[in-house]
């Protein structure tokens, strides 16, 4: 096949096209076929965007959500947010939870035979905080280590307190207390790479050691035999020296497809069996409610508000753009058939989210016309233009023309914009606007380490798209919080008082509980999805 430039872009133009144009590309491999392919059976995944970078180091992006395929974790959550071993069969804290001896399963191996060693541990997690790398979210993984600071700050290569006395156990000491450190490793954020194909003599991840032609070595069930990033295409086969189970499938392919109302029909079509992420207001409609089932996770979207910039900056304000809005339409209007459930509150899949004593705000469109007339604007004639950003996706969209529409019934504000981007509005630009949606949460099935990156002050999202806030009483309840065990009451307790704390100071509109959708037709078992994204158990995952 031809991959000259012209070629590459009538490839993917014919699949931003739509269903017509996308089925007939016999040369794309999107002919109808059969999913019991000749040699097993086959997942055939359409994928969200045409990503060109698949390094497992990144910790975020849509490649991310197939991390678990080919990558292997020290620990994971299955979808009921258990904790088990993987590559390492055990975990102890010394008595005030500072130093931590984890022990690798002497199963543990890569695709090439050899042993996952302590060493391959250290190094890969030293890779992933490397600045050069772009690890997305490193520092909710080791960010409590000993020489973190100075490995993301450029003045080290090596963590000083992760120590490797053998081959076989790992030794990590932390900065400060941390009773849940172990449920942190628990995720595909910093996974387990050979480090003599993945990190070069300077510390550095090596340029293209991820890819077959390169002959890499993974840890996890499948291996890549084909990575075309300009076609969009990937296949996936088994990793014959897997230490956990034979896979089930014979193949695993990911095929680029931007267009959701595409995608929807070639699912529907039998052309492809699941999606990397596909958000639509109509999913469950469209493919039926297996396809979007799944656990609730420890992630939460909302609508926030940047205390930072005016009319935000008048609590008075706030107060009315949230009770002026009925929260029951907001979900109807976006997810009227699920997956995802309304929510109350910032936390949820936690312990801790139920009967959290959290007072859901009250849809009062009298008492928010008040509290906007007690205002230092008076009314709607002198709030400056409201501008949403993050609006991208038809459900997202839905949700904040809804809220528009009831901020102009009732209360009379009409000046209201939207933007689908947030990146354009970093740093100084950012004071521009006054409602960010976004998501929050964690992966840890932890109230304390929710709320810690949610509304601490020293949060991004409290920093950043919530305009600097910063409640002394809330960070005092949570920093008291993150010193408790994590079988301690208090922990819990702490937590749910956090929050009763933050919502008297109205900074933000309720949105969503997020669901863990199976992104996968009903003949597709064993694909359930864990708090991290990741397929629990990539390897029991099998068609019909």
């Amino acid at each position: 096949m031809s991959n000259t430039k012209s070629d590459v872009l009538s490839r993917r133009s014919a699949l931003k096209l739509g269903l017509g144009t996308a089925v007939g590309l016999t040369v794309f491999g999107l002919s109808a076929r059969i999913v019991m392919a000749a040699d097993g059976q086959v997942l055939k995944v359409a994928h969200p965007a045409f990503s060109q970078d698949w390094s497992p180091l990144r910790g975020g992006g849509s490649p991310y959500r197939w991390n678990s395929a080919w990558w292997a974790s020290p620990m994971r959550f299955d979808a009921e947010g258990n904790i088990h071993p993987y590559v390492f069969a055990s975990w102890e804290p010394n008595g005030d939870s500072t130093v931590w001896t984890f022990k690798i399963d002497p199963a543990a191996k890569f695709s090439d035979g050899s042993a996952i060693t302590a060493a391959d541990v250290k190094g890969s997690w030293e890779l992933a905080a490397m600045p050069a790398t772009t690890s997305q979210r490193v520092a909710q993984v080791l960010a409590g280590v000993v020489g973190y600071a100075d490995v993301t700050g450029g003045s080290a290569t090596a963590l000083s307190g992760v120590a490797t006395p053998d081959d076989a156990t790992v030794v990590v000491t932390l900065g400060a207390p941390d009773p849940i450190f172990f449920m942190r490793l628990a995720n595909h954020i910093a996974p387990i790479t050979k480090v003599s194909q993945s990190r070069g003599a300077d510390g550095n991840e090596n340029a293209g050691w991820y890819m077959p032609q390169n002959g890499v070595i993974v840890s996890g069930p499948f291996k890549p035999t084909s990575i075309d990033l300009d076609a969009g295409k990937l296949v996936f086969e088994p990793n014959e020296n897997f230490f956990v189970a034979k896979p089930k499938l014979a193949r695993i392919e990911i095929t680029s497809i931007e267009d959701n109302v595409t995608a929807t029909q070639l699912i529907k079509s039998g052309e492809f069996n699941a999606h990397t992420e596909l958000v639509t207001s109509t999913m469950v409609q469209d493919l039926g409610p297996e396809f979007g089932d799944g656990p609730q996770i420890p992630t939460s979207q909302h609508f926030w508000f940047n205390a930072a910039r005016a009319p935000m900056d008048d609590p008075k304000v706030r107060q009315a753009l949230i009770m002026a809005v009925d929260r029951d339409g907001l979900i109807k209007a976006s997810y009227p058939d699920g997956p995802h459930k309304k929510t109350d509150q910032v936390i949820n899949s936690v312990p801790g989210a139920e009967n959290s004593g959290f007072e859901p705000f009250p849809f009062d469109p009298a008492a928010a016309k008040t509290a906007l007339a007690e205002s230092t604007y008076g009314g709607p004639e002198r709030l400056p233009k409201l501008l949403f950003v993050g609006v991208s996706g038809p459900a997202i969209e839905a949700a904040a023309q809804y809220i528009a529409e009831q901020w102009r019934q009732n209360l009379g504000i009409t000046a209201v914009d939207m933007k689908p981007q947030q990146d354009q509005y970093a740093g100084p630009d950012q004071n521009a606007v006054q409602i960010f949606r976004d998501d929050v949460g964690t992966r840890v099935p932890d109230a304390a380490s929710y709320l810690l990156g949610s509304i601490a002050s020293t949060s991004g999202n409290a920093q950043g798209k919530m305009g600097g806030y910063k409640n002394d009483a809330v960070d005092a309840k949570l920093a008291e919080a993150s010193t408790k065990a994590a079988a301690d009451p208090a922990r819990v307790t702490l937590a749910q008082e956090v929050q009763k704390l933050f919502r008297d100071d109205w900074m933000f509109i309720p949105w969503y509980a997020q669901t863990m959708s199976r992104w996968a037709t009903a003949e597709v078992k064993g694909i359930d999805k864990n708090l991290d994204w990741q397929v629990v158990a990539p390897w029991d995952i099998s068609i019909g």
